[in-house]
């Protein structure tokens, strides 16, 4: 049987583009490869795309975190296009040739097909509905979540507004914008002081990986956390911390019947989770299952898929939480792309719960391949 030929998209230009690099080691290394002929694209942090001629590869946690320090290593390969219109060829690859004599030089231009497109991108423009929005007019089935969920769930204010819709209990929470930090920020000092209490979290409203993000204590220590958030996003969500919580999280997997795996803990070396914790140091650690009740621990698969549906979710999303006290859930945030490598939460909570690695990446592919087939069952004419 002809393997499906499945172009895995990495890097991206946004400040996760490290984790992206070795989330996508990880899915190279476990791509069955009777089954599947991977395609390596590395979008630079410039935006080019590149068809990569050394696809990352990270065997242990150690390389993983060296591939995120060192990523220029990995760096070589011939420039493509993905033109935004169905055709044969997802792939226009250009061929520089040098200039001879007179010749100033050409481009030619050649054609690469792709069954499916796996974007192992995380943040903007990766997990944010753009990337999605392009594959759409290419008409090329992908992994994951669509426009509307991925732009959704990057954006943290606006997830809020739908999980509270949902009856989800979000923690209060305060939306800070550039503009208005720039005009007065005594005002927006004041309105943050009004409105929530401390210790506050300060996060830009569409990033991930715990980049940019700030325990605040005190009213001093507010403007330089909003400076930093600001940094990477002119939209800040600047929310109460749930005290004493733990950090509990959930895979989700599906398209229309999406299931949820068994909740998980994570226990920081440090305040909170941030983004050294998850990735630079290794004293913190998680349990998979986490150690909860089984009433807990079906609210939280419960609330998990409530949570994915409130988005319009497919494909996959691991959705966290706050658990305070013994059965107080508050929902923090929804990640439609989560860190993929062997040593993060997504699949290690689905190795928990019976499917392992290979098998998850057959999974998703699978249900891209379903999503994609389902819209193309659709009408594009009113006659």
């Amino acid at each position: 049987m002809k393997r499906l030929r499945i172009g895995i998209v990495y890097g991206g230009r946004s400040g996760e583009h490290e984790v992206s690099i070795a989330s996508a080691a990880s899915v190279f290394a476990n791509l069955d490869r009777t089954t599947y002929e991977p395609i390596a694209i590395r979008i630079e942090k410039d935006g080019r795309w590149m068809l990569s001629d050394r696809p990352p590869s990270a065997p242990s946690a150690a390389d993983v975190i060296d591939q995120m320090r060192d990523a220029s290593r990995l760096r070589g390969g011939r420039e493509v296009l993905l033109p935004p219109r169905p055709g044969d060829d997802t792939l226009v690859l250009i061929d520089r040739r040098p200039a001879r004599g007179d010749d100033e030089g050409a481009a030619v231009l050649t054609g690469l097909g792709l069954d499916v497109i796996f974007p192992v991108l995380h943040g903007p423009f990766g997990e944010d509905g753009t990337i999605q929005g392009l594959l759409e007019m290419a008409g090329i089935a992908y992994v994951g979540c669509g426009v509307l969920a991925s732009a959704v769930g990057m954006d943290k204010a606006t997830s809020k507004v739908l999980f509270k819709a949902a009856g989800l209990a979000v923690a209060p929470w305060v939306v800070v914008r550039a503009e208005a930090w720039q005009a007065d920020r005594d005002v927006v000092m004041r309105e943050v002081g009004e409105a929530l209490t401390y210790p506050l979290f300060v996060k830009p409203a569409n990033l991930g990986s715990s980049v940019g993000i700030s325990k605040v204590t005190t009213v001093d220590d507010l403007p330089a956390a909003i400076e930093l958030a600001l940094a990477f996003d002119p939209k800040v969500v600047v929310e109460t911390g749930v005290k004493d919580a733990r950090e509990i999280e959930c895979a989700v997997l599906g398209n229309e019947s999406p299931v949820a795996s068994v909740p998980g803990e994570i226990i920081p070396d440090g305040e909170f989770y941030d983004y050294d914790a998850k990735y630079l140091r290794s004293g913190s650690r998680t349990e998979v299952p986490a150690a909860l009740t089984p009433k807990i621990a079906a609210e939280v698969q419960r609330q998990s898929i409530r949570a994915f549906q409130a988005i319009e979710g497919s494909g996959l999303a691991r959705v966290d939480f706050f658990l305070s006290g013994t059965h107080t859930l508050v929902i923090n945030e929804i990640n439609t792309m989560p860190g993929f490598t062997t040593i993060s939460m997504y699949p290690k909570l689905w190795g928990a719960s019976g499917v392992d690695y290979s098998a998850l990446i057959d999974r998703l592919i699978a249900l891209a391949r379903d999503r994609h087939a389902r819209q193309q069952q659709r009408r594009t004419s009113a006659f």
